[in-house]
């Protein structure tokens, strides 16, 4: 969908979910205002709503890689061509998506600089500058920064010529300390994506195929979103010494040997922010979990007549200030709209509680509850005395990011297919209802193709033990050979 069929439909009745999902996901995004299209083609402009969901991502991240001994820092938006060019996987691996630089103050640069696509190359050639013995090590740094790849298919949040990220960068002595801090890494993650973002993502090894330009072993976070497609929403590498000896990155051991640091990079970026609409968003709009929620309880005062109107907002106030201490309120007292297209605005951002407040509800000295969801029999809408409601609702906020996980859960569960060993019986379900689909594997990057061409699905991961199946199958589902192990297909974005 073009950008000015997007921002068209946004402005009608939405697509719904089962009709055209990529339709319903562009028009959600607009219609939520969590970003717009900026004139650059390609890339987008995150609006504050949207931006308010990353900050709430950036400071459970950010606490959580504190957490682990990790401190931020930032290194320059340019590189050097010839820092990109010194690694070759890394360099043909990128080599499609660079923005060049190649003038500068009015004249010819003597040396192109890159526009900054992921930053291994310019913060381990800085490392080899601050490491000289194994006492400096681990250094554990992380980055906040936007990149730019240049995509020539983009979509908003889901993948666009600039994006924001984080990227983590390590140096550690030995081989095995920089494995353990690429699978940490990977369960920070990982359980960043269950308790904020309530996705249960799947983990495990990427493929040679699929691993990151310049790693040995690149893992990730798989998410099922709605329309039974995988997104790829955070990835942890072990990058060994490449990127140590092409940079000089050394250290004096323990015993006195001159060795090459190992090194691990990760990130997450703001395609996290799609993947939460993707994972739970419906026919009203998107959903935003309350822990990530700008707004987590909106109170709508409602009044007919000028003599209800003081009393009325002098109590929703009241309220306001009550559950300030619990939650993140707002009051949407804005006169020159009806409290239906009030709720018809929230509700399509997401918010996860609305509390409406009438002369009604002062006369019984309640307030009514709607959340945005409502899960397992649960009424739409809820009369509460206003005493409980207060007390109430920060439990019901924790109940609802309870119950958006298990429903995600639930739902990647149903569409798991797993002990797939006929090749036929994979073509049907990738061609079809798609998820995610468990079969053999020989090894082999032939096999690997030849269904990627057939069917335009992909190996998402070796899944880690926890996900693999009990009976799992012990031949190829291409070539009938027997298995080297267990992958997981999918179709992604």
């Amino acid at each position: 969908m073009s950008e000015g069929t997007a921002r068209a439909s946004a402005e009608k009745a939405l697509t719904p979910r089962a009709q055209d999902f990529s339709a319903w996901y562009n028009e959600v995004v607009l219609r939520a205002e969590l970003a717009d299209y900026s004139p650059v083609r390609g890339s987008m402009v995150i609006r504050p709503w949207g931006y308010a969901i990353w900050e709430h991502m950036q400071q459970a991240l950010d606490r959580m890689f504190k957490d682990t001994g990790h401190q931020n820092a930032y290194f320059p938006l340019f590189i050097p061509m010839s820092f990109i060019e010194r690694e070759k996987e890394h360099i043909e691996g990128f080599a499609p998506e660079l923005a060049v630089v190649t003038h500068a103050g009015g004249k010819k640069l003597e040396e192109p600089l890159v526009v900054r696509p992921t930053s291994e190359t310019v913060i381990y050639a800085m490392f080899a500058r601050w490491v000289q013995s194994y006492r400096d090590l681990p250094l554990l740094i992380n980055q906040w920064a936007n990149v730019v790849r240049w995509e020539l298919r983009t979509r908003l949040f889901l993948r666009t010529a600039e994006f924001l990220w984080q990227e983590g960068h390590t140096a550690h002595a030995t081989e095995e300390e920089a494995q353990e801090e690429t699978r940490r890494m990977l369960g920070v993650y990982r359980r960043f994506m269950e308790e904020w973002l309530a996705i249960p993502p799947l983990t495990g090894l990427k493929t040679e195929s699929e691993r990151f330009a310049g790693a040995v072993r690149t893992y990730a976070c798989e998410a099922l979103v709605q329309d039974n497609r995988a997104l790829q929403a955070g990835t942890s590498h072990n990058l060994g010494q490449n990127f140590s000896r092409q940079f000089d990155l050394k250290f004096q051991s323990q015993e006195g040997r001159e060795e090459y640091a190992w090194n691990t990079s990760w990130g997450v970026s703001t395609r996290l922010v799609g993947a939460m609409v993707m994972a739970h968003g419906d026919d009203a709009g998107i959903v935003v979990p309350p822990l990530l929620a700008p707004v987590q309880v909106v109170i709508v005062p409602i009044w007919r007549d000028e003599g209800q109107k003081a009393a009325v907002l002098d109590k929703t106030h009241e309220v306001a200030r009550a559950l300030r201490r619990k939650a993140r309120v707002k009051v949407d007292d804005r006169e020159h709209l009806s409290p239906g297209a009030k709720f018809y605005e929230w509700e399509a951002k997401g918010v996860p509680l609305r509390v409406e407040i009438g002369p009604k509800d002062l006369a019984k000295q309640q307030v009514v509850l709607v959340p945005r969801v409502t899960m397992g029999g649960a009424p739409r809408k809820e009369s509460l005395k206003e005493v409980v409601a207060v007390q109430q609702i920060p439990d019901r906020l924790a109940a609802l990011q309870r119950a958006l996980l298990a429903a995600a859960l639930r739902r990647r569960e149903e569409n798991s297919h797993r002990g797939v060993r006929d090749l036929a019986r994979f073509h049907e379900i990738v061609d079809g209802p798609g998820g995610f689909v468990y079969t053999g594997w020989c090894g082999s990057t032939e096999c690997e193709l030849k269904a990627k061409e057939e069917t335009k699905a992909t190996i998402r991961v070796i899944p880690d033990i926890e996900f693999r199946s009990k009976d799992a199958p012990q031949a190829c589902v291409v070539c009938g050979e027997p298995a080297a192990t267990e992958v997981v297909w999918a179709k992604a974005y």
